[in-house]
């Protein structure tokens, strides 16, 4: 299976990797199946453990095999077409971290292949699922939407592995690759676009959600209420938009999610009231959805397929530094 040519200029732990992705295409190795032990290769063809383990975290990386404790290592991929195998950590599944995760997949290419994982805001299976992950992957895209440090955490990925995406963590340097929104000024300046229509209503409102895994980062918190005191808009922050709460007529909210929206939309046909003119909605982040319903929800949003080619981009070049990605404002006339 395993065979070696003293007279190639190919190193002996490349030789190895070809050896077993050969074995693999040709069907002499299973999905399953044990490979020889460290220590038994190393010593049939007189080479380094070091030589060998780089071999078999090379392929382990790729996503190609696998170690059990104490009971060696098997192959756990028969797709050798690919090249480099992705560790993706998200908070949670939203329509916009879809296109998110369809742009990611689609600019990194068909020889690239992934594990998608979820840790709900909540750190402690945040810190679990990177431990449990070490080491098994090429690459690590993680979004740590958490409002408070998970630097440490983080530090125990390679920095040449890691890409920080949707956030930002200051207390990494340039040496780390980072592409984050701008949450405190996208909303600064998207609600500085619609000053004009925000005005005409009573006060402008902040819808949040304490009782689902939305996030809401403080930026947010910050730029809305910065903007507010800025032009002297009369605002609020809601903590949830329950049955309990009535919306007024003459008043402005933003939301964030399309459950919520579904609530105002609801209310508002009850009430036979139209966006844009008896009350104000504007959404947080775009979605298919937002283009259609009650005639265009107008939305300040992060642009989430530049961020997802982007961030390929950023991997395949390991390029490193601090990046901010773009956000929009579309008008839709519901505002």
């Amino acid at each position: 299976m395993i065979q070696f040519d003293p007279n190639s200029n190919k190193p002996k732990y490349q030789q190895l990797i070809d050896g077993i992705v050969n074995a693999i295409d040709q069907n002499e190795l299973g999905r399953g199946e044990q490979l020889p032990s460290i220590n038994s290769v190393a010593n049939e063809f007189g080479m380094a453990r070091m030589t060998v383990t780089k071999a078999y975290d090379e392929l382990r990386e790729r996503g190609l095999i696998t170690s059990h404790h104490g009971k060696g290592f098997y192959v756990a991929s028969t797709d050798t077409r690919s090249s480099m195998h992705v560790f993706i950590l998200m908070d949670s599944m939203t329509p916009y971290k879809e296109i998110l995760l369809d742009s990611i997949l689609a600019n990194l290419g068909q020889k690239v292949s992934h594990a998608l994982f979820f840790h709900y805001h909540d750190i402690k299976i945040f810190e679990t699922l990177i431990n449990d992950n070490l080491g098994k992957f090429n690459h690590y895209i993680v979004l740590p939407h958490f409002n408070k440090s998970v630097a440490k955490i983080l530090e125990k990925i390679p920095k040449e592995k890691l890409l920080v995406l949707d956030i930002d963590v200051k207390e990494f340097g340039q040496d780390y690759s980072i592409l984050y929104q701008n949450f405190e000024k996208n909303i600064y300046s998207g609600l500085t676009e619609c000053l004009d229509k925000i005005k005409k209503y009573q006060s402008l409102n902040l819808v949040l959600s304490s009782k689902s895994f939305q996030y809401t980062p403080q930026g947010i918190i910050k730029g809305f209420t910065s903007f507010c005191e800025k032009y002297s808009i009369t605002h609020d922050i809601i903590s949830d938009l329950d049955e309990e709460y009535d919306l007024s007529k003459n008043h402005a909210y933003i939301v964030f999610r399309e459950f919520d929206l579904i609530k105002m939309i609801n209310w508002c046909t009850k009430n036979h009231w139209k966006f844009g003119q008896e009350i104000g909605v504007l959404s947080y982040d775009d979605t298919p959805l937002k283009e259609i319903i009650s005639e265009g929800i107008s939305v300040i949003s992060n642009d989430f397929s530049l961020m997802g080619k982007r961030a390929a981009e950023m991997i395949l070049t390991k390029e490193k530094g601090r990046f901010s990605n773009n956000y929009y404002f579309i008008d839709r006339k519901s505002i």
